[in-house]
């Protein structure tokens, strides 16, 4: 990339970025009762990113060749345990990659 297209670049993701944070504060004022649709969707959407995002990481795992998805499967069960044990999400996903890690690069090293 050129220094202008860089610039260019780096100048849309602040803009972006920066209208993200700020739109919120607009639409929902302070002064004014939030709506019920925006409070029903602060509570069902997380979960439904989450099962999203389980649902995208899975859906290519082999299930009929070796390992039969067995480092998926393990490295899922250490997420749940790490997150059961510590309640802190960032030694969970951490935890969860080293172990995904291990696995597929250590023990179910593929030919």
């Amino acid at each position: 990339m050129t220094t202008p297209q860089i610039i260019t670049t780096i100048l849309i993701v602040a803009l972006t970025t920066l209208i993200t944070r700020v739109v919120p504060f607009l639409v929902f004022p302070e002064s004014k009762k939030i709506p019920d649709w925006a409070v029903y969707l602060d509570k069902v959407l997380p979960y439904a990113v989450i099962g999203m995002l389980v649902v995208f990481c899975f859906k290519d795992t082999p299930i009929t060749a070796a390992p039969y998805g067995l480092p998926e499967l393990i490295a899922s069960l250490a997420v749940v345990i790490l997150y059961k044990l510590t309640k802190r999400m960032i030694l969970t996903i951490g935890g969860g990659v080293i172990v995904y890690m291990i696995l597929i690069q250590i023990i179910f090293v593929s030919k």
